[in-house]
């Protein structure tokens, strides 16, 4: 193949080109870094250098001398909102509503800002009004969650539970334990407002809502209990076992006294201590202990507490079983002794005796089936605290 010597000509043409393009680029981007204002760069800096607060203030002088920096407006926003300061982060989204010029989707997306500030200011009216104009959109999805939230705030079950099923649809995962805890909760007002017939139809549609609904048995013994029916109560109780067994000591004391005034304590006892072995709580032991103590007397109590104790080490164990050697020694300064170590023990129990939420971590001494930290359901385990962090 011969040389062409035209080439000669055109390389250089090329490269005169490039250099003309990369130059006019150049100038772009130094005429728009002149247009920015100073503050804009200030606020950078203040960023870099970790003083979030005086980043704020220069960023709100660049939306003073530009209003057209939409995006900056909705960054301000959100950090505000995340700041606690809600009135400041509602007046920015408000402002943006407000402006003419702005596109449709950025309307909408200062639509769902300005709910969510109102959520989190605790205005729920509005934040329901808003999110319920965003359904319809693209944030239709994240609308839907936000209001189910709301709803559940209200207490207003029932359009909670409507809510739960369309996300069913929207995102096809089950929502069969929520909707049963809403229904548990429909229940729990139905008798607190003496309404057993409807509080039972809550009940059964929860256990068909999700049929490992503990809660839903539970509240069903309640009831039946309360009906002077202990066979059904005591039957509702029983199916925990096949629920979920760990959620057995919640409902331990409940089948004690069932079984009691049944006339049938011993069977009662029998069939706890029977749990106990099978499935170990604190709690449980807690409840068969005492009534051991009571029935049996402080030996039959001692021993109890002894081989659970050899099966599963805990400082509650210890705790109970040196109580059982208090009540069975007669020898005064023996008693004391053992009272001395026994108060010591207990002092750690009491004070470490807490329900835990698997989701948050907070803690509690009363077991909660909403979490009042973080508002799971379902998350506490119906196990202490000493059970995951004291084993011996």
């Amino acid at each position: 193949m011969e040389f062409e010597y035209w080439w000669l000509l055109v390389l250089p043409l090329f490269f005169g080109l490039g250099w003309l393009a990369a130059r006019i680029d150049i100038r772009h981007l130094v005429s728009e870094s002149r247009a920015l204002p100073r503050s804009y760069f200030k606020g950078l800096n203040f960023l870099l250098n970790e003083q979030p607060d005086k980043a704020i203030e220069s960023f709100i002088e660049v939306v003073k001398v530009d209003p057209e920096t939409v995006e900056l407006h909705f960054a301000l926003g959100s950090l505000f909102r995340r700041r606690g300061e809600y009135d400041r982060a509602i007046r920015m989204h408000q402002h943006l509503l407000e402006r003419v010029d702005l596109a449709a989707e950025q309307k909408l997306t200062a639509l769902y800002e300005l709910a969510q500030d109102y959520l989190k200011a605790g205005i729920l009216d509005r934040a329901e009004e808003l999110f319920g104009r965003l359904e319809q959109g693209p944030h239709a999805t994240e609308a839907r969650r936000y209001l189910l939230d709301i709803f559940q705030q209200e207490k207003d079950w029932v359009r909670a539970i409507d809510m739960a099923r369309r996300l069913e649809v929207d995102s096809g995962e089950s929502r069969a334990r929520e909707i049963s805890q809403f229904l548990c909760e429909q229940a729990a007002s139905d008798s607190t407002h003496s309404r057993p017939d409807e509080a039972r139809a809550h009940l059964e549609a929860a256990l068909e809502a999700n049929r490992k609904s503990v809660r839903a048995s539970v509240q069903l013994g309640d009831l039946e209990r309360a009906a002077g029916n202990l066979e059904r109560a005591i039957a509702h109780w029983k199916r925990i076992e096949s629920q979920n067994p760990a959620y057995l000591a919640l409902v331990a004391q409940r089948l004690l006294d069932a079984q009691r005034e049944a006339g049938r304590l011993e069977e009662g006892l029998t069939l706890l201590t029977g749990y106990l072995e099978r499935y170990a709580s604190l709690d449980l032991l807690d409840t068969v202990f005492q009534c051991t103590l009571e029935s049996k007397g402080a030996e039959a109590a001692y021993k109890l507490v002894r081989d659970e104790l050899r099966r599963n080490p805990t400082l509650l164990g210890l705790d109970r079983l040196l109580e059982a050697q208090i009540v069975a020694d007669a020898h005064p300064e023996r008693r004391r002794d053992l009272e001395l170590v026994r108060n010591l023990v207990h002092s750690h129990t009491r004070r470490l005796a807490r329900y835990r939420c698997e989701d948050c971590g907070f803690k509690a001494r009363q077991f909660h089936w909403h979490c009042p930290g973080c508002g799971g359901w379902e998350s506490y385990p119906p196990r202490r605290t000493e059970e995951f962090d004291l084993a011996l």
